[in-house]
């Protein structure tokens, strides 16, 4: 998934192979590896690629060791998965104990209504792995027009769907003019 993601970024930047080859003393044909998923970057060429894009190492890096299934694929996840912009807290309640059954984690969300009920109620905490490709039925993170949710993920012929486990809620069809990211996947 890494390989794809840089490619979609210097794609997105105008730059060609070339130009990031000799930005970051990176073989162009080792680069070509790396963008096919055929290698992974070490950590010392990623945080070079990384300042040549001008982009954030560490969002990066979340999507490390990752692979994209086909219907991952399908659904083009690499359109909704965000290198250039974190999460912002507003308000921070603390540490919580990360069980060890989801080592990882990067960062616990409070629920803030019922939404997700019965599967989550409202004040628990669930933990969410950052940048992870979500399969159908997986509980993500979401940034919908510039709003965080938390919803189950659905795709279907290509069409990303968010629907809450409240079957009160409405549904929720993600389309082109919706500004649309997957922030991470809910583990617990």
């Amino acid at each position: 998934m890494i390989g794809d993601m840089i490619a979609k970024i210097r794609k997105e930047k105008g730059m060609s192979k070339t130009e990031l080859a000799k930005r970051t003393d990176i073989n162009i044909g080792h680069l070509t590896h790396i963008e096919k998923g055929e290698r992974n970057p070490s950590h010392k060429a990623l945080k070079n690629i990384c300042k040549a894009l001008d982009v954030p190492y560490q969002q990066l890096m979340y999507t490390y060791d990752k692979q994209i299934s086909e219907n991952q694929e399908n659904y083009h996840v690499i359109e909704h998965i965000s290198y250039n912009r974190v999460l912002a807290v507003d308000s921070i309640n603390g540490f919580i104990e990360c069980p060890s059954n989801v080592p990882s984690s990067a960062i616990a969300i409070k629920i803030q209504d019922e939404s997700m009920q019965p599967t989550f109620e409202k004040n628990s905490f669930v933990f969410v792995e950052f940048n992870s490709p979500l399969d159908n039925k997986d509980i993500g993170l979401f940034s919908l027009n510039d709003k965080i949710l938390i919803r189950r993920f659905f795709v279907k012929k290509g069409k990303i769907t968010l629907k809450a486990d409240d079957k009160d809620i409405e549904d929720i069809l993600i389309t082109d003019a919706d500004n649309f990211y997957i922030i991470g996947k809910v583990l617990s």
